[in-house]
């Protein structure tokens, strides 16, 4: 059985590392790219990437809980299947985008074929034990480093063959994941573990009230929440800040989330595997979540690009608190329905990711224009850092509850 477990989860890591070097491979040229259909600049690219980013991630939305409530009927193979498929399509159409209405149409449908990462953690959910879902969740972030090591690296590359290379190398990576998961990847969940699907529990909105039911980890859902909310600010804004600040290329942006992926790869598929048994989970929420809030902070007052690059280290080593916060509140749900369950906090993420592009892509811009009140191109990472710093207190009640019932019972001689 442990030898199996193993198999899958190689699998599911594979299938999720392939995904995001597709992902990653678009991120350095996306900003030249927008550029150059709205024949603007770098600060005018980034309203237009958030209204990107706002699109792909409200499609993400609506669809994660239905394609995770899919999942919990169906199996989670075929849907991971079809989302790759669809994804590999996507980037084709992208990469012929003639227009920005076009880019547009593109990062739609690339929404809604992206539920392979909500598929993936209901996946390793399936075939992990209690105590180690939290180390087993951190595969899923050493994935996305590692992706991010190879895809930004390759896109950097790429783009010196035009902006529009990395999408067809994209989307050739997103196809040979579709073959891979094909023939090679199992389906993890059990006939007897499956459930009728239920368009009220498969809207977003219905997915989210539904975890009501689990009043042990709301604070944690908020936590989750604010904590991807402050995140936006490196996802959104990354390129465009040291593209504007430090005078980055797309090469160098690239070998910069090289840098993030193997910072990433080291903590969450390495370290938290020694951090979070030797502390515990809860703790290990908590030092994430700290750890976070300085790096974030710290990104936005940087004076020199080099200095990126440090504040790094302690920003990636928050990533501990991400998979141990996603362990807790796994552990509170059923087998049958963590599926649903992350097809809520995918939808959570997007949610985050709906707002996020529109307020941080804003702030940078507003922030960078000639009639700026103060000119401060650091404001997102400000702003994130403060919506992570509000995350600890409204995880704190939830942790002590968490605490509280797993402590073991005292003993009066």
């Amino acid at each position: 059985m442990a030898v199996k477990r193993n198999a899958a989860l190689a699998f599911v890591f594979i299938t999720v590392l392939i995904d995001v070097i597709g992902l990653g491979i678009i991120i350095p040229v996306l900003p030249k790219l927008i550029e150059h259909l709205i024949h603007g600049n770098i600060s005018q690219a980034s309203t237009w990437g958030g209204w990107l980013g706002f699109a792909y991630a409200g499609m993400q939305f609506v669809c994660s809980p239905i394609l995770g409530n899919l999942s919990d009927k169906f199996g989670r193979r075929p849907i991971l299947l079809i989302a790759l498929l669809g994804l590999g399509i996507d980037y084709i159409f992208q990469a012929f985008a003639p227009s920005i209405a076009w880019l547009f149409v593109g990062r739609i449908l690339a929404g809604m074929a992206g539920a392979s990462f909500t598929t993936a953690t209901a996946y390793i959910a399936d075939i992990s034990t209690p105590e180690k879902r939290a180390q087993n969740f951190g595969l899923v972030g050493a994935a996305f480093g590692l992706g991010f090591i190879i895809g930004p690296a390759i896109g950097g590359i790429c783009s010196q063959w035009g902006t529009r290379v990395p999408f067809f190398v994209a989307a050739a990576f997103s196809l040979l994941n579709f073959v891979y998961g094909y023939f090679v990847l199992p389906e993890s969940l059990l006939a007897e573990n499956r459930r009728p699907f239920n368009w009220k529990r498969a809207n977003p909105i219905g997915a989210l009230l539904h975890l009501r039911k689990y009043p042990i980890i709301s604070g944690l859902i908020i936590a989750f929440m604010l904590l991807y909310l402050g995140g936006q600010a490196v996802q959104c804004t990354w390129t465009y800040y040291t593209m504007l600040k430090f005078s980055w290329s797309e090469k160098m942006v690239g070998y910069s989330l090289a840098v993030v992926g193997i910072l990433i790869s080291i903590v969450q598929g390495g370290l938290i595997r020694v951090i979070v048994p030797k502390i515990g989970q809860r703790n290990a929420v908590f030092a994430g979540l700290i750890l976070y809030t300085v790096g974030m902070a710290l990104f936005g007052f940087a004076t020199q690009g080099w200095m990126m690059f440090i504040i790094l280290i302690p920003y990636c080593l928050g990533g501990i608190g991400g998979p141990a916060m996603q362990g807790i509140i796994s552990n509170e749900v059923p087998a049958n329905e963590q599926g649903e369950l992350q097809g809520a906090l995918t939808s959570l993420m997007n949610l985050s990711s709906i707002i996020g592009p529109l307020l941080m892509n804003n702030l940078f811009y507003w922030f960078t224009t000639a009639n700026a009140p103060v000119y401060f191109p650091g404001m997102p990472f400000v702003v994130g850092a403060v919506f992570m710093f509000l995350s600890i207190f409204f995880a704190m009640p939830s942790l002590k509850k968490y605490h509280e019932r797993s402590a073991p019972p005292s003993t009066n001689l």
